[in-house]
Protein backbone atom coordinates (compact mmCIF):
# COMPACT_ATOMS: atom_id res chain seq x y z
CA UNK A 1 0.00 0.00 0.00
CA UNK A 2 1.52 3.36 -1.03
CA UNK A 3 1.85 6.49 1.11
CA UNK A 4 -1.20 8.11 -0.51
CA UNK A 5 -3.40 5.17 0.50
CA UNK A 6 -1.85 5.24 3.98
CA UNK A 7 -2.76 8.91 4.27
CA UNK A 8 -6.32 8.23 3.15
CA UNK A 9 -6.82 5.65 5.90
CA UNK A 10 -5.28 7.98 8.45
CA UNK A 11 -7.52 10.84 7.40
CA UNK A 12 -10.56 8.57 7.63
CA UNK A 13 -9.67 7.52 11.19
CA UNK A 14 -9.12 11.14 12.23
CA UNK A 15 -12.49 12.03 10.71
CA UNK A 16 -14.11 9.24 12.76
CA UNK A 17 -12.47 10.69 15.88
CA UNK A 18 -13.69 14.18 14.97
CA UNK A 19 -17.22 12.98 14.20
CA UNK A 20 -17.56 11.18 17.55
CA UNK A 21 -16.04 14.15 19.38
CA UNK A 22 -18.40 16.66 17.77
CA UNK A 23 -21.65 14.67 17.68
CA UNK A 24 -21.66 11.91 20.28
CA UNK A 25 -19.00 12.11 22.98
CA UNK A 26 -18.76 15.76 23.96
CA UNK A 27 -15.71 16.29 26.13
CA UNK A 28 -12.71 18.57 26.46
CA UNK A 29 -9.22 17.80 25.13
CA UNK A 30 -6.92 16.93 28.03
CA UNK A 31 -3.67 15.84 26.35
CA UNK A 32 -1.45 17.37 23.69
CA UNK A 33 0.70 15.21 21.41
CA UNK A 34 3.13 16.98 19.09
CA UNK A 35 0.86 20.01 18.88
CA UNK A 36 -2.38 18.04 18.38
CA UNK A 37 -5.01 18.19 21.14
CA UNK A 38 -6.99 15.06 22.02
CA UNK A 39 -9.39 13.81 24.64
CA UNK A 40 -7.46 10.96 26.26
CA UNK A 41 -10.48 8.67 26.79
CA UNK A 42 -11.64 8.95 23.18
CA UNK A 43 -8.11 8.74 21.76
CA UNK A 44 -7.24 5.58 23.70
CA UNK A 45 -10.60 4.02 22.77
CA UNK A 46 -9.88 4.70 19.12
CA UNK A 47 -6.39 3.17 19.37
CA UNK A 48 -7.87 0.18 21.25
CA UNK A 49 -10.24 -0.53 18.40
CA UNK A 50 -7.55 -0.11 15.76
CA UNK A 51 -4.93 -2.38 17.34
CA UNK A 52 -7.25 -5.02 18.85
CA UNK A 53 -6.46 -3.82 22.35
CA UNK A 54 -8.22 -4.03 25.69
CA UNK A 55 -9.29 -0.87 27.52
CA UNK A 56 -10.69 -0.24 31.00
CA UNK A 57 -12.76 2.96 31.21
CA UNK A 58 -13.36 4.27 34.73
CA UNK A 59 -15.48 7.15 35.97
CA UNK A 60 -18.59 8.31 37.74
CA UNK A 61 -21.97 6.92 36.61
CA UNK A 62 -23.52 8.66 33.61
CA UNK A 63 -20.40 10.24 32.17
CA UNK A 64 -20.32 8.35 28.87
CA UNK A 65 -18.03 5.42 29.66
CA UNK A 66 -20.09 2.79 27.86
CA UNK A 67 -21.54 5.02 25.16
CA UNK A 68 -18.12 6.25 24.05
CA UNK A 69 -17.03 2.63 23.51
CA UNK A 70 -20.28 1.91 21.63
CA UNK A 71 -19.70 4.76 19.19
CA UNK A 72 -16.11 3.69 18.54
CA UNK A 73 -17.21 0.09 17.90
CA UNK A 74 -20.04 1.20 15.60
CA UNK A 75 -17.80 3.34 13.38
CA UNK A 76 -14.55 1.36 13.39
CA UNK A 77 -16.22 -2.04 12.93
CA UNK A 78 -19.42 -1.03 11.10
CA UNK A 79 -22.00 -2.43 13.51
CA UNK A 80 -25.31 -0.59 14.03
CA UNK A 81 -25.88 0.49 17.62
CA UNK A 82 -28.74 -1.98 18.15
CA UNK A 83 -26.36 -4.87 17.40
CA UNK A 84 -23.69 -3.38 19.67
CA UNK A 85 -26.20 -3.08 22.52
CA UNK A 86 -27.37 -6.66 22.02
CA UNK A 87 -23.83 -8.01 22.41
CA UNK A 88 -22.89 -6.22 25.65
CA UNK A 89 -22.38 -8.05 28.92
CA UNK A 90 -23.67 -6.40 32.08
CA UNK A 91 -21.72 -6.81 35.28
CA UNK A 92 -23.86 -7.94 38.19
CA UNK A 93 -23.65 -10.62 40.92
CA UNK A 94 -26.14 -12.97 39.22
CA UNK A 95 -24.30 -13.09 35.90
CA UNK A 96 -23.65 -16.64 34.68
CA UNK A 97 -21.37 -18.40 32.24
CA UNK A 98 -24.41 -19.28 30.12
CA UNK A 99 -25.29 -15.60 29.71
CA UNK A 100 -21.73 -14.44 29.04
CA UNK A 101 -20.24 -17.23 26.91
CA UNK A 102 -22.81 -19.75 25.73
CA UNK A 103 -25.45 -22.29 26.63
CA UNK A 104 -26.45 -25.78 25.50
CA UNK A 105 -28.95 -26.11 22.68
CA UNK A 106 -31.65 -27.78 24.76
CA UNK A 107 -33.45 -29.28 21.76
CA UNK A 108 -30.27 -30.97 20.52
CA UNK A 109 -29.30 -31.90 24.08
CA UNK A 110 -32.56 -33.84 24.45
CA UNK A 111 -31.45 -35.83 21.40
CA UNK A 112 -28.14 -36.66 23.05
CA UNK A 113 -26.04 -34.05 21.20
CA UNK A 114 -23.90 -31.38 22.86
CA UNK A 115 -24.30 -28.25 20.71
CA UNK A 116 -23.38 -24.81 22.00
CA UNK A 117 -25.43 -21.68 21.38
CA UNK A 118 -22.73 -19.01 21.56
CA UNK A 119 -23.51 -15.57 22.97
CA UNK A 120 -23.31 -12.51 20.72
CA UNK A 121 -20.58 -11.23 23.05
CA UNK A 122 -18.36 -14.19 22.15
CA UNK A 123 -19.16 -14.21 18.43
CA UNK A 124 -18.69 -10.54 17.55
CA UNK A 125 -15.28 -8.87 17.34
CA UNK A 126 -16.52 -5.95 19.44
CA UNK A 127 -16.77 -6.81 23.13
CA UNK A 128 -18.11 -4.46 25.80
CA UNK A 129 -18.49 -5.37 29.48
CA UNK A 130 -20.51 -2.77 31.34
CA UNK A 131 -19.62 -2.25 35.03
CA UNK A 132 -17.13 -5.10 35.12
CA UNK A 133 -16.33 -4.48 38.80
CA UNK A 134 -19.88 -5.51 39.73
CA UNK A 135 -18.99 -9.06 38.72
CA UNK A 136 -17.95 -11.06 41.81
CA UNK A 137 -14.29 -11.98 41.80
CA UNK A 138 -15.07 -15.67 41.23
CA UNK A 139 -17.05 -14.84 38.10
CA UNK A 140 -14.41 -12.51 36.68
CA UNK A 141 -12.24 -15.60 36.18
CA UNK A 142 -14.74 -16.95 33.62
CA UNK A 143 -13.62 -14.45 31.01
CA UNK A 144 -9.85 -14.44 31.68
CA UNK A 145 -8.74 -16.64 28.78
CA UNK A 146 -11.29 -15.18 26.40
CA UNK A 147 -10.31 -11.56 26.91
CA UNK A 148 -6.62 -12.45 26.79
CA UNK A 149 -6.47 -14.60 23.65
CA UNK A 150 -9.96 -14.52 22.16
CA UNK A 151 -10.22 -18.19 23.05
CA UNK A 152 -13.70 -19.14 24.33
CA UNK A 153 -14.62 -22.63 25.54
CA UNK A 154 -17.91 -24.14 26.62
CA UNK A 155 -18.76 -27.84 27.00
CA UNK A 156 -16.67 -29.63 24.35
CA UNK A 157 -16.65 -26.75 21.87
CA UNK A 158 -14.44 -23.71 21.39
CA UNK A 159 -14.26 -20.51 19.36
CA UNK A 160 -11.12 -18.50 18.68
CA UNK A 161 -11.87 -14.95 17.57
CA UNK A 162 -9.78 -13.99 14.57
CA UNK A 163 -10.27 -10.29 15.32
CA UNK A 164 -11.53 -8.65 18.50
CA UNK A 165 -11.18 -5.72 20.87
CA UNK A 166 -12.45 -5.34 24.44
CA UNK A 167 -13.87 -2.37 26.30
CA UNK A 168 -14.84 -2.65 29.97
CA UNK A 169 -16.27 0.07 32.18
CA UNK A 170 -16.03 0.44 35.93
CA UNK A 171 -17.64 2.88 38.33
CA UNK A 172 -15.69 4.02 41.36
CA UNK A 173 -15.88 1.82 44.44
CA UNK A 174 -19.18 1.66 46.30
CA UNK A 175 -21.09 -0.98 48.25
CA UNK A 176 -22.06 -2.81 45.05
CA UNK A 177 -18.61 -3.09 43.48
CA UNK A 178 -15.85 -5.65 43.82
CA UNK A 179 -12.11 -5.54 43.33
CA UNK A 180 -11.05 -6.45 39.80
CA UNK A 181 -8.75 -9.44 40.26
CA UNK A 182 -5.06 -8.92 39.48
CA UNK A 183 -4.85 -11.38 36.54
CA UNK A 184 -7.79 -9.62 34.84
CA UNK A 185 -6.68 -6.04 35.49
CA UNK A 186 -3.25 -6.82 34.05
CA UNK A 187 -4.81 -7.98 30.79
CA UNK A 188 -6.06 -4.47 30.02
CA UNK A 189 -3.63 -2.57 27.83
CA UNK A 190 -4.77 0.86 29.00
CA UNK A 191 -6.93 2.48 31.65
CA UNK A 192 -8.57 5.87 31.08
CA UNK A 193 -11.10 8.04 32.86
CA UNK A 194 -14.23 9.34 31.17
CA UNK A 195 -14.31 12.80 32.71
CA UNK A 196 -17.14 15.24 33.22
CA UNK A 197 -17.19 17.50 30.15
CA UNK A 198 -17.73 20.71 32.10
CA UNK A 199 -20.92 22.71 32.62
CA UNK A 200 -21.12 24.24 29.14
CA UNK A 201 -20.72 21.00 27.18
CA UNK A 202 -22.88 19.09 29.68
CA UNK A 203 -25.67 21.60 29.02
CA UNK A 204 -25.56 20.70 25.31
CA UNK A 205 -25.60 16.94 25.78
CA UNK A 206 -29.36 16.69 26.27
CA UNK A 207 -29.82 17.74 22.66
CA UNK A 208 -27.55 14.97 21.39
CA UNK A 209 -29.82 12.01 22.15
CA UNK A 210 -31.68 12.10 18.85
CA UNK A 211 -28.38 11.84 16.97
CA UNK A 212 -28.03 8.19 18.03
CA UNK A 213 -30.52 7.42 15.26
CA UNK A 214 -27.72 8.03 12.75
CA UNK A 215 -26.03 4.84 13.93
CA UNK A 216 -29.24 2.79 14.02
CA UNK A 217 -30.48 0.63 11.14
CA UNK A 218 -33.48 -1.48 12.12
CA UNK A 219 -33.52 -3.64 8.99
CA UNK A 220 -29.83 -4.55 9.25
CA UNK A 221 -30.07 -5.01 13.02
CA UNK A 222 -32.77 -7.63 12.41
CA UNK A 223 -30.56 -9.35 9.83
CA UNK A 224 -27.66 -9.39 12.28
CA UNK A 225 -29.93 -10.93 14.89
CA UNK A 226 -31.11 -13.68 12.53
CA UNK A 227 -27.57 -14.47 11.39
CA UNK A 228 -26.20 -14.60 14.94
CA UNK A 229 -28.83 -17.19 15.91
CA UNK A 230 -28.28 -19.44 12.89
CA UNK A 231 -26.39 -22.72 13.33
CA UNK A 232 -23.44 -22.11 11.03
CA UNK A 233 -19.71 -22.79 11.26
CA UNK A 234 -17.92 -19.86 12.91
CA UNK A 235 -15.90 -18.84 9.83
CA UNK A 236 -18.95 -18.94 7.55
CA UNK A 237 -20.98 -16.91 10.02
CA UNK A 238 -18.23 -14.28 10.38
CA UNK A 239 -17.95 -13.86 6.60
CA UNK A 240 -21.69 -13.21 6.37
CA UNK A 241 -21.51 -10.84 9.32
CA UNK A 242 -18.76 -8.90 7.54
CA UNK A 243 -21.03 -8.59 4.50
CA UNK A 244 -23.72 -7.04 6.70
CA UNK A 245 -21.09 -4.73 8.23
CA UNK A 246 -20.11 -3.56 4.75
CA UNK A 247 -23.74 -2.85 3.92
CA UNK A 248 -24.06 -0.76 7.08
CA UNK A 249 -20.87 1.11 6.16
CA UNK A 250 -22.24 1.82 2.70
CA UNK A 251 -25.49 3.10 4.22
CA UNK A 252 -23.62 5.44 6.57
CA UNK A 253 -21.55 6.82 3.68
CA UNK A 254 -24.55 7.28 1.37
CA UNK A 255 -27.06 8.67 3.86
CA UNK A 256 -24.82 10.65 6.21
CA UNK A 257 -21.45 11.03 4.51
CA UNK A 258 -19.67 9.07 7.27
CA UNK A 259 -16.64 7.08 6.09
CA UNK A 260 -15.96 3.97 8.18
CA UNK A 261 -13.44 1.09 8.10
CA UNK A 262 -13.78 -2.32 6.52
CA UNK A 263 -11.99 -5.37 7.89
CA UNK A 264 -9.43 -5.04 5.10
CA UNK A 265 -8.86 -1.40 6.13
CA UNK A 266 -8.28 -2.40 9.75
CA UNK A 267 -5.86 -5.13 8.69
CA UNK A 268 -3.99 -2.65 6.49
CA UNK A 269 -3.73 -0.17 9.36
CA UNK A 270 -2.32 -2.84 11.69
CA UNK A 271 0.18 -3.88 9.04
CA UNK A 272 1.29 -0.27 8.52
CA UNK A 273 1.51 0.29 12.27
CA UNK A 274 3.70 -2.77 12.77
CA UNK A 275 6.20 -1.49 10.20
CA UNK A 276 6.92 1.77 12.05
CA UNK A 277 10.34 1.42 13.76
CA UNK A 278 11.21 2.50 17.30
CA UNK A 279 13.99 5.04 17.64
CA UNK A 280 16.93 4.68 20.05
CA UNK A 281 15.42 6.91 22.72
CA UNK A 282 12.21 4.87 22.77
CA UNK A 283 14.16 1.65 23.25
CA UNK A 284 16.44 3.10 25.93
CA UNK A 285 13.76 4.93 27.92
CA UNK A 286 11.39 1.95 27.96
CA UNK A 287 14.22 -0.16 29.38
CA UNK A 288 14.79 2.50 32.05
CA UNK A 289 11.08 2.37 32.96
CA UNK A 290 11.02 -1.42 33.13
CA UNK A 291 14.14 -1.49 35.31
CA UNK A 292 12.75 0.99 37.84
CA UNK A 293 9.50 -0.97 38.11
CA UNK A 294 11.01 -4.43 38.46
CA UNK A 295 14.43 -4.01 40.13
CA UNK A 296 15.27 -4.96 43.70
CA UNK A 297 18.91 -5.02 44.78
CA UNK A 298 18.34 -7.27 47.77
CA UNK A 299 15.83 -9.78 46.39
CA UNK A 300 16.71 -9.74 42.68
CA UNK A 301 13.32 -8.36 41.58
CA UNK A 302 10.24 -6.70 43.03
CA UNK A 303 7.75 -9.07 44.66
CA UNK A 304 4.46 -7.93 46.15
CA UNK A 305 4.98 -9.91 49.37
CA UNK A 306 8.54 -8.68 50.00
CA UNK A 307 9.38 -5.21 51.30
CA UNK A 308 12.39 -2.97 50.75
CA UNK A 309 15.16 -2.96 53.30
CA UNK A 310 15.91 0.18 55.29
CA UNK A 311 18.74 2.29 53.95
CA UNK A 312 18.67 0.73 50.48
CA UNK A 313 20.93 2.50 48.00
CA UNK A 314 18.07 2.78 45.47
CA UNK A 315 15.49 4.68 47.54
CA UNK A 316 15.43 7.55 45.01
CA UNK A 317 13.94 5.33 42.30
CA UNK A 318 10.39 4.04 41.79
CA UNK A 319 11.30 0.54 42.95
CA UNK A 320 11.11 2.01 46.46
CA UNK A 321 7.56 3.34 45.98
CA UNK A 322 5.86 0.32 44.39
CA UNK A 323 4.90 -3.03 45.89
CA UNK A 324 4.65 -5.26 42.83
CA UNK A 325 6.82 -6.21 39.88
CA UNK A 326 5.47 -4.91 36.59
CA UNK A 327 4.29 -7.69 34.25
CA UNK A 328 5.63 -8.66 30.84
CA UNK A 329 2.35 -7.50 29.30
CA UNK A 330 3.38 -3.88 29.93
CA UNK A 331 6.02 -3.55 27.18
CA UNK A 332 3.65 -5.27 24.72
CA UNK A 333 0.91 -2.76 25.50
CA UNK A 334 3.31 0.18 25.35
CA UNK A 335 4.83 -0.76 22.00
CA UNK A 336 1.45 -1.53 20.43
CA UNK A 337 -0.23 1.71 21.50
CA UNK A 338 2.82 3.90 20.86
CA UNK A 339 3.06 2.52 17.31
CA UNK A 340 -0.67 3.09 16.79
CA UNK A 341 -0.32 6.69 17.99
CA UNK A 342 2.67 7.29 15.71
CA UNK A 343 0.66 5.87 12.78
CA UNK A 344 -2.27 8.14 13.59
CA UNK A 345 -0.01 11.21 13.64
CA UNK A 346 1.73 10.20 10.43
CA UNK A 347 5.17 9.88 12.03
CA UNK A 348 7.91 7.73 10.52
CA UNK A 349 9.39 6.60 13.85
CA UNK A 350 8.04 5.87 17.30
CA UNK A 351 9.84 8.17 19.72
CA UNK A 352 9.89 9.57 23.23
CA UNK A 353 6.78 11.71 22.87
CA UNK A 354 4.63 8.80 21.72
CA UNK A 355 6.02 6.73 24.60
CA UNK A 356 5.44 9.43 27.22
CA UNK A 357 1.85 9.89 26.00
CA UNK A 358 0.76 6.25 26.29
CA UNK A 359 2.87 5.21 29.29
CA UNK A 360 0.65 6.64 32.07
CA UNK A 361 -2.41 4.88 30.68
CA UNK A 362 -0.58 1.55 30.41
CA UNK A 363 0.87 1.90 33.92
CA UNK A 364 -1.99 3.34 35.98
CA UNK A 365 -3.85 0.06 36.57
CA UNK A 366 -0.76 -2.12 36.82
CA UNK A 367 1.19 -0.38 39.59
CA UNK A 368 0.45 -1.21 43.22
CA UNK A 369 1.70 1.79 45.17
CA UNK A 370 2.92 1.59 48.75
CA UNK A 371 0.80 3.44 51.30
CA UNK A 372 3.46 6.04 52.00
CA UNK A 373 3.74 6.85 48.27
CA UNK A 374 -0.03 7.32 48.05
CA UNK A 375 -0.04 9.50 51.16
CA UNK A 376 2.49 11.85 49.56
CA UNK A 377 0.35 12.37 46.46
CA UNK A 378 -3.32 11.97 47.34
CA UNK A 379 -3.83 15.55 48.60
CA UNK A 380 -2.09 17.25 45.68
CA UNK A 381 -4.09 19.39 43.26
CA UNK A 382 -4.89 17.33 40.17
CA UNK A 383 -7.39 16.83 37.34
CA UNK A 384 -7.00 13.04 37.03
CA UNK A 385 -8.05 10.17 39.33
CA UNK A 386 -5.26 9.28 41.74
CA UNK A 387 -4.03 6.15 39.91
CA UNK A 388 -3.64 7.95 36.58
CA UNK A 389 -2.23 11.07 38.24
CA UNK A 390 0.44 9.06 40.07
CA UNK A 391 1.33 7.23 36.87
CA UNK A 392 1.74 10.53 35.04
CA UNK A 393 3.94 11.92 37.81
CA UNK A 394 6.00 8.72 37.80
CA UNK A 395 6.55 9.03 34.04
CA UNK A 396 7.64 12.66 34.48
CA UNK A 397 10.07 11.62 37.20
CA UNK A 398 11.58 8.79 35.14
CA UNK A 399 11.77 11.01 32.05
CA UNK A 400 13.65 13.67 34.02
CA UNK A 401 16.20 11.07 35.07
CA UNK A 402 16.47 9.78 31.52
CA UNK A 403 17.11 13.26 30.13
CA UNK A 404 20.01 13.56 32.57
CA UNK A 405 21.47 10.12 31.81
CA UNK A 406 20.12 9.31 28.33
CA UNK A 407 23.42 9.42 26.40
CA UNK A 408 25.13 7.28 29.04
CA UNK A 409 22.26 4.79 29.12
CA UNK A 410 22.31 4.40 25.33
CA UNK A 411 26.08 4.00 25.43
CA UNK A 412 25.78 1.38 28.19
CA UNK A 413 23.25 -0.58 26.14
CA UNK A 414 25.40 -0.38 23.01
CA UNK A 415 28.50 -1.61 24.87
CA UNK A 416 26.48 -4.42 26.45
CA UNK A 417 25.47 -5.59 22.96
CA UNK A 418 29.10 -5.60 21.85
CA UNK A 419 30.14 -7.56 24.95
CA UNK A 420 27.36 -10.07 24.32
CA UNK A 421 28.68 -10.52 20.78
CA UNK A 422 32.13 -11.42 22.11
CA UNK A 423 34.09 -8.17 22.40
CA UNK A 424 36.24 -7.79 25.51
CA UNK A 425 35.02 -4.56 27.09
CA UNK A 426 34.12 -3.29 30.52
CA UNK A 427 30.37 -2.57 31.01
CA UNK A 428 29.45 0.96 32.03
CA UNK A 429 28.70 1.36 35.74
CA UNK A 430 26.16 3.71 37.26
CA UNK A 431 23.69 4.18 40.09
CA UNK A 432 20.48 3.68 38.11
CA UNK A 433 18.92 0.17 38.19
CA UNK A 434 19.33 -0.09 34.40
CA UNK A 435 23.13 -0.38 34.77
CA UNK A 436 22.76 -3.12 37.37
CA UNK A 437 20.31 -4.97 35.15
CA UNK A 438 22.79 -4.77 32.26
CA UNK A 439 25.55 -6.22 34.41
CA UNK A 440 23.29 -9.03 35.61
CA UNK A 441 22.43 -9.87 32.01
CA UNK A 442 26.15 -10.09 31.32
CA UNK A 443 26.55 -12.60 34.14
CA UNK A 444 28.00 -10.41 36.89
CA UNK A 445 26.35 -11.91 39.98
CA UNK A 446 26.67 -10.94 43.64
CA UNK A 447 26.78 -7.21 42.92
CA UNK A 448 27.17 -4.91 45.91
CA UNK A 449 25.68 -1.45 46.21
Amino acid sequence: MNSEENGTLRERVLEIYKYIEEHFYLNRPDIDVKGAAFNSALLMSLLTGLCQGKELIIGEPGLGKTTSAEYVCALLYRFPLGTVWGSEVSGHPEQTEEKIIGRPDLGRLNQGEEVVVWSHFVLLPIKIVDEINRLPETKQSMILDGVDRGNWEYLNDAIINREYCLFATANYQDRGTNTIIAPLIDRFDVMVESKHPGANLAYLIGGQRSKDVVLRHEELENEFQRLLTERLPYDVRMERIEELCDRFGEALAKEHGIQTLSRADRQAIRSQKDEIPFDLDFNAFLRVVLSELSFCHRFGQKRSHEGCEEGCHFTEYLCKAVRNCVSNRLPISVRTFAQALAWLLGDEEVGLEHLRTVLPFTLAHRIQWKEEAVAQREKERRSDPLDIYMAKEAVKEMHRRYMEQGPQVKNALAIACRIAEGERMEPIHGDHPIYWEIRRDLGEEGLEA
